[in-house]
């Protein structure tokens, strides 16, 4: 072989070989262009929303998050069309013992811990309770305000027609502490509390038939949560505020249910605790 063609041969192995190598580095140059696994994994990662909600969520949950449960619980649904939620709002005591004697559910919301407790001492309750908002009280009186009520020491005037949850019931449990707080205070006196419970005439199962009792005119007065005054109610109640040092917070605590549907339950909690669904609670006065 002459030299001429010796080196057409090797120059041909050059670049048989250099084409070889960038065929070869093609792959690492471009990780999407020819490997078909990855391209899928990189389209479905980019395409593919989160799926929907689809099901039904049962919420038990206390009587004075009516409004807020409903309208978080209105805009879920709009996200997730084919997700129903259905609510049983009432007094958190009965709302545990429903759950207590076999009523099914995905999630409880309580008015106060001390309920919550009631339910996880008997094993209602799966997932570790979380505080979501709070809540205080105020002093109701109808529009017209027949029994002349203008400040917080007026409740123990002598013939007031007074109405109070009672003490099973969260808001009436705080409304308890509000006046034994008020009657250690000098400025009301030891015998406060005695004076203005000579006044009730009704003990009421919930907050909103306290609130109904007073927006009908049927009492002079009313201690409910500072989120019942609603503007539903608003035109028809005026509100007298505590002290706020001798005024109770009140902690709402939610949790996922025993033999629940834990994904469903999960979802309606993370709304919630969502900036919209504390948002939404904000705008239905609570703290």
């Amino acid at each position: 072989m002459g030299p001429t063609r010796r080196w057409a041969v090797v120059l041909f192995g050059v670049l048989l070989l250099g084409l070889m190598l960038s065929a070869c580095g093609g792959d690492d140059a471009d990780p999407t262009a020819t490997s078909p696994a990855g391209a899928t994994t990189a389209s479905v990662a980019a395409e593919s929303p989160e799926a929907a909600l689809i099901g039904k969520i049962t919420v038990f949950a206390a009587a004075s998050l009516t409004d807020a449960f409903t309208q978080i619980g209105e805009d879920l649904k709009a996200d997730n069309p084919g997700l129903e939620i259905e609510f049983n709002f009432a007094g958190s005591q009965s709302l545990v013992t429903q759950l207590g004697q076999g009523a099914h559910a995905d999630v409880f919301a309580s008015a106060d811990t001390k309920q919550m407790e009631g339910a996880q001492g008997e094993d209602i309750i799966a997932s570790d309770p979380v505080i979501f908002t709070h809540n205080r009280l105020t002093i109701i009186v109808p529009a017209d305000n027949p029994g002349g009520i203008e400040a917080p020491a007026d409740l123990a005037k002598p013939g007031l027609k007074i109405v109070f949850a009672n003490e099973e019931v969260p808001v009436g449990r705080y409304t308890a502490q509000v006046l034994d707080l008020m009657s250690a205070d000098p400025a009301f006196g030891a015998d406060f509390r005695t004076q203005v419970e000579a006044n009730i005439v009704s003990l009421e199962d919930n907050v909103k038939q306290v609130v109904t009792k007073v927006q009908l005119g049927e009492a002079d007065a009313g201690v409910v949560y500072s989120s019942d005054v609603t503007s539903a109610v608003r035109g028809d109640v005026a509100t007298i505020d505590f002290p706020a040092e001798l005024n109770v917070i009140a902690e709402y605590p939610i949790a996922l249910i025993v033999d629940g549907n834990a994904a469903l339950g999960q979802a309606f909690i993370d709304a919630v605790l969502s900036d919209a669904g504390q948002a939404t609670l904000a705008d239905n006065g609570f703290r």
